[in-house]
């Protein structure tokens, strides 16, 4: 049967009669058919035996050193990978005299075993159970990108909600950042300090940041990918960033439907484990050529998929599948939202409050985009909190605050 053998050297291969030849014997072979003195070779099936530094470090890895048991007690059998450790000079067969910097030292750098290691396979299951969009809130998102963008340009924000405890993350509102959206690029121009104020209403509101949200253009619609490789890295970094395994990414997209006219489409993924790790040691090369291929993403060193060493990981690896569904929220979403083409004014806040006047006051100001202006633009960011309690709780709104916001209003 075959045995691969992986070492500093890479991967080789090596024949054996069977399961039932001993380690000793394994160790023969491997000195004869690899030129590495059984004196100088450590076995493991544990790959961190590439990783170690010391002669004790290779003391953790015991599996392999009674040289009487038989490769089957292992579950060892054809195929099968075995990692070796070996001090000392050997010439790879068909390749140079191999001769490592000092008894412990290796030819390769730590990166480069790192990343012979390192294997790109699918995500089978998210940590999240599902993902539900308060339906006025989604529907004023897509709204804005059908109707006022038409798709031709791309548009973001970030989902703000809960986590049930089986893993639900319910999405109540959208907050929407000062952005440039080109055809295949969104460039988000985050303000920390208003960033600061959306936290401080969030929190009010019992919500916090739960995902990602943004749209593809038309001229993207006819790629042959979910996720573009400049989408999957904006994704993953926001995803690292939260630093939330339940964090969602949600895609929107103008998709053509049986009849041949378009629908709007929304779905939802996790990234990978495997993907947020990639982005936060910087194996992603983040410059692209206009030769790339959108669905490939770039790797700075080899990864394994497929059993092949390769640096073009296919997107879709990096996505794990989310559930979607949706509900009323408590909130409303009537108040002109931020950051878009048109100036919010005081009128928008007369308009708004005249509009809701047969509601009880709290009701009228149970809107977060509503919460976010007074914050923002009427000094009121330190108070904006205490009033978005009072949402969340719907109690009564101190008659001072009640009586400020009606002064802007009526001074519109």
């Amino acid at each position: 049967m075959m045995l691969r053998i992986r070492s500093r050297d890479g991967l080789e291969r090596i024949q054996v009669d069977g399961p039932q030849i001993t380690i000793f014997q394994l160790k023969t072979l491997i000195e004869s058919q690899l030129q590495i003195p059984i004196q100088n070779q450590t076995l493991s099936t544990d790959q961190n035996l590439l990783l170690a530094k010391t002669p004790a470090d290779l003391l953790r890895f015991s599996d392999m050193t009674d040289r009487s048991i038989p490769l089957s007690a292992l579950n060892l059998s054809h195929g099968s990978i075995i990692f070796l450790y070996y001090h000392g000079e050997r010439t790879v067969r068909g390749g140079p005299t191999v001769s490592p910097a000092g008894s412990f030292g290796r030819k390769m750098t730590m990166d480069d075993l790192i990343a012979k290691q390192t294997r790109i396979t699918r995500q089978e299951s998210p940590h999240c159970d599902s993902v539900s969009f308060d339906r006025d809130s989604a529907n004023a998102f897509q709204r804005f990108v059908n109707e006022t963008l038409a798709f031709a340009s791309k548009r973001g924000g970030f989902m703000y909600g809960t986590i049930t405890d089986e893993g639900r993350v319910e999405v109540d509102f959208i907050y929407e950042p000062p952005q440039q959206g080109l055809e295949d690029d969104l460039v988000l121009l985050r303000d920390p300090e208003e960033e600061k104020l959306v936290d401080a209403i969030a929190a009010g509101l019992g919500r916090k940041r739960v995902g990602f949200i943004f749209t593809q253009t038309i001229m993207q619609e006819k790629k042959d990918y979910n996720f573009s490789n400049k989408e999957i890295i904006q994704a993953a970094e926001l995803h690292a960033e939260s630093e939330l395994k339940e964090w969602v990414t949600v895609v929107v997209k103008l998709e053509a439907n049986e009849d041949g006219a378009a629908d709007v489409h929304f779905e939802a993924f996790q990234m990978s484990d495997m993907c947020v790790k990639l982005f936060k040691d910087g194996w992603f090369v983040t410059e692209f050529g206009e030769n790339d291929d959108p669905k490939l993403s770039k790797m700075k060193k080899d990864v394994v998929v497929g059993g092949k060493d390769v640096k073009e990981v296919d997107n879709d690896f990096f996505l794990v599948v989310v559930k979607i569904f949706d509900h009323q929220g408590p909130l409303s979403t009537s108040f002109p939202i931020e950051n878009r083409k048109n100036l919010v004014a005081l009128r928008a806040l007369k308009s708004h409050l005249d509009r809701t006047k047969s509601l009880p006051f709290v009701k009228r100001i149970s809107d977060f985009h509503l919460l976010l202006f007074l914050a923002k633009s009427q000094g009121l960011g330190s108070d904006v909190p205490a009033l978005a309690e009072c949402v969340n709780t719907q109690t009564a709104v101190p008659e001072g605050y009640q009586l400020l916001i009606e002064s802007m209003a009526n001074a519109a």
